[in-house]
């Protein structure tokens, strides 16, 4: 079991949605807001003062989806072919191990 995290645009996210519901087996997702913003270029760094770069960050959003191992590369590769412009900001995705988990609601794990 992995944990797919995301970080994306919020204009993409109904789209995401669209996209990974459409998957069979699609196990859900936790969403919220976040902000971010990407490395500077190195030319514009000289350019940039502290306050500028502890305060321009842009609106995000956060993807969360605990996943079966034999899912994650579709997922991982949906969200990255759903979610890319070309543009600096697009987001970034990372996969992390997880032991498990326990619904609820119902006491079920997995």
């Amino acid at each position: 079991m992995k944990e797919i995290k995301a970080v994306i645009q919020p204009v993409k996210l109904q789209k995401l949605r669209n996209a990974l519901v459409a998957l069979p087996g699609f196990p859900g997702m936790t969403v919220s807001r976040a902000e971010g913003c990407s490395p500077p270029i190195e030319h514009q760094r000289s350019r940039l003062d502290i306050h500028a770069e502890l305060t321009d960050f842009s609106p995000k959003v956060r993807i969360e989806i605990l996943a079966a191992d034999d899912q994650v590369a579709e997922i991982v590769q949906l969200i990255q072919e759903t979610c890319q412009t070309g543009h600096m900001g697009d987001g970034i995705i990372w996969v992390t191990p997880a032991e498990g988990f326990l619904r609820i609601r119902n006491g079920k794990s997995g």
